[in-house]
């Protein structure tokens, strides 16, 4: 154990002695900051309520999960618990630490969300979430006080950076074919995958301590880690590859982005009808496809995830005009200029 993190654990030390009854409240907010609940929210977000703010949720989300997961291999830092100082894990991870994805992924998705809300207290309670995100990580033993510190550094700065290109990346989107506009998204998707697995083979030849892996599990039985895993690299390819092209064909098709506005009863069908679907294509064929780490897996898992998007994007809208679910005639949704 380096001499920061025998300072930080105390902090963790610290936070599990005031003892359990904050398990349950603290793994509630420890899954606003799941891949599981992300993805209920940004179908929500795009087809109840705002089509160009939840793609922008959804792509702030991908890109802080594509940093995010190659800093975690780059850096390969041990979590709280794997060190057997008397950390208990009150959750379970298998991946490195460094820098908390749950703390950069709140910043980029909950502050994204604060930019377009105009109540003060809104923003504050936006606020006050991201901090309890990073703050229950460190209650339940999977992260150090630093590593959540660099992910709202990490998530800041790429809210940050995506807001300031964000304009004249879309003037130079819109004049692109529909063909090019999806090969665009292919393209970008490579890049965030590539950003993984080149951090991977950077870090081939470093070799974990066998007592983090040992400690993890007797920490949290059945819970084997696997940090160098990149299943990441596809998963977040394939839902911004499906989720962009949806958006880029939908926009073509219409002239406009999808309109979520519409009745009460309307938007509740439309939830339920959509939601049935990701979860079909998330669940089922997660069951069915393979999961090993081979090309094959690789693949499929990218056209898995690449399903979602579309469905999410393009594919449920289209299914909720044919049922009724969508106002009609369809009206130019939100401004083009705040989704990219």
């Amino acid at each position: 154990m380096d001499g920061l993190h025998e300072i930080e654990i105390w902090v963790n030390l610290f936070l599990q002695s005031l003892g359990l009854w904050l398990v349950t409240p603290m793994q509630a907010l420890s899954m606003l900051g799941q891949e599981e609940f992300y993805l209920l929210l940004m179908p929500t977000l795009y087809w109840c309520f705002d089509s160009a703010m939840g793609v922008r949720v959804a792509l702030m989300l991908l890109l802080s999960n594509a940093v995010s997961g190659a800093a975690k291999i780059a850096f390969h830092t041990p979590r709280p618990y794997w060190l057997g100082a008397g950390v208990q894990g009150l959750a379970a991870e298998t991946s490195f630490g460094l820098p908390s994805s749950h703390a950069s992924n709140g910043v980029a998705v909950w502050g994204m969300l604060a930019t377009g809300v105009k109540s003060r207290a809104a923003r504050g309670v936006l606020v006050a979430l991201i901090v309890l995100i990073g703050l229950s990580r460190v209650y339940l033993g999977m992260h150090f006080v630093s590593d959540v510190l660099v992910g709202w550094l990490l998530g800041g700065a790429l809210l940050w950076g995506y807001l300031k290109v964000e304009a004249p990346l879309l003037k130079w989107i819109q004049t692109l074919s529909l063909g090019h506009k999806i090969l665009a998204a292919l393209l970008s998707a490579l890049a965030l995958a590539g950003l993984i697995l080149l951090s991977a083979a950077a870090s081939a030849r470093w070799e974990m301590p066998t007592t983090w892996a040992r400690n993890a599990l007797a920490a949290v039985p059945d819970n084997v880690i696997d940090p160098f895993n990149v299943d990441l690299a596809f998963t977040v390819a394939g839902t911004w590859f499906g989720m962009l092209a949806g958006v880029a064909w939908w926009h073509h098709q219409h002239g406009a982005f999808w309109n979520a506005s519409g009745a009460p009863l309307q938007r509740v069908l439309r939830y339920a009808v959509g939601a049935v679907g990701v979860l079909a294509l998330w669940y089922l064929l997660g069951k069915v496809f393979p999961r090993e780490a081979d090309v094959l897996s690789f693949s499929l898992r990218f056209l898995r995830y690449t399903l979602i998007g579309l469905w999410v994007s393009a594919a449920a809208p289209l299914l909720f005009q044919r049922l009724g679910l969508a106002p009609t005639p369809q009206h130019p949704a939100q401004d083009a200029s705040a989704v990219i």
